[in-house]
């Protein structure tokens, strides 16, 4: 069993940004910027925000976080989206999901314009997803092809079984494994909560992309020999042992899990670090648009 490294994979992107940016800059390239909109202060969405900061500055890109107030209405944060998107300093844009509840998640995505859309959420995006066309792919799915291309695992003719339907990470890491790319070239099971046989499903995939939120679903007993698992999820529950007072746990029963696995990604440690890093290259493809 190999562990995949998201810690080491990220940290490999990063550096070939940072020399990327350095080359560019060079020749008067500009920096990539960066802008993020928080609203309220949930305390996850802090901690993820503030890591996408944190790497950004770490490479050299430009980063803007705008907070705004949990109470505010849709269209202010309506026209806060349409001052970035008139900007053309700013290349990326990304609005931290959950959304409070009185604000439609889908009707924000849409204002998003598709060239600074470095989450990979935007209809036109997901279009050209779905048609091969280039685009921005949502960040978590293009993470773990990153990793799976850089652990060069074997993916034409496997069998991938995907659970979890999300329009954030199940469908589009779906269409990815399956098209005529490298990696990719899977034949792929999509699956989702109706999924009438999942372990029987499960025990015939080579690759396996756990991405349910519900931690510890995927046992030993659903993983046949071999496999290539990784696991998307990320749940906080409550530790008493923890200073924090939680742990976090993945989708995976990973200590039976592994055993079995030709490969793993841990949680933490995993696909998480990844989605940063494919975030950032979203936003360096973003600049050279300009």
């Amino acid at each position: 069993m190999q562990l995949l490294d998201g810690k080491l994979v990220s940290q490999s992107i990063k550096d070939s940004l940072k020399t990327k940016l350095i080359e560019a800059q060079s020749k008067g390239a500009k920096i990539p910027h960066l802008a993020a909109i928080l609203v309220g202060n949930n305390g996850a969405s802090e901690t993820y925000v503030a890591s996408k900061v944190k790497n950004c500055a770490e490479i050299g890109f430009k980063s803007t976080l705008i907070r705004l107030e949990e109470s505010i209405d849709e269209e202010k944060l309506i026209d806060a989206i349409q001052q970035l998107n008139a900007d053309n300093d700013i290349d990326g844009i990304l609005v931290q999901l959950p959304l409070p509840k009185h604000i439609n998640e889908e009707k924000i995505i849409n204002v998003i314009h598709p060239g600074k859309d470095v989450d990979g959420f935007h209809p036109i995006s997901v279009g050209k997803l779905v048609q091969g066309l280039p685009t921005f792919v949502s960040a978590t799915p293009y993470g773990i092809m990153l990793m799976l291309e850089h652990y060069n695992i074997e993916t034409k003719g496997k069998h991938a079984v995907v659970i979890g339907r999300s329009n954030i990470v199940g469908r589009p890491a779906s269409i990815l494994l399956s098209r005529n790319t490298n990696p990719g070239n899977c034949t792929v099971t999509l699956c989702h909560s109706h999924t009438k046989n999942l372990k029987e499903l499960c025990l015939q995939a080579d690759i396996i992309v756990a991405a349910l939120g519900k931690p510890g679903f995927l046992t030993a007993d659903m993983v046949k020999e071999n496999a290539v698992v990784v696991d998307v999820g990320i749940t906080r529950v409550p530790d008493a042992a923890k200073k924090s007072g939680f742990a976090i746990k993945g989708d995976v029963d990973f200590a039976n899990v592994a055993p079995k696995c030709s490969y793993i990604t841990p949680v933490p440690g995993g696909v998480g670090l990844m989605t940063i890093a494919a975030l950032l290259m979203n936003t360096y493809n973003a600049s050279l648009q300009k």
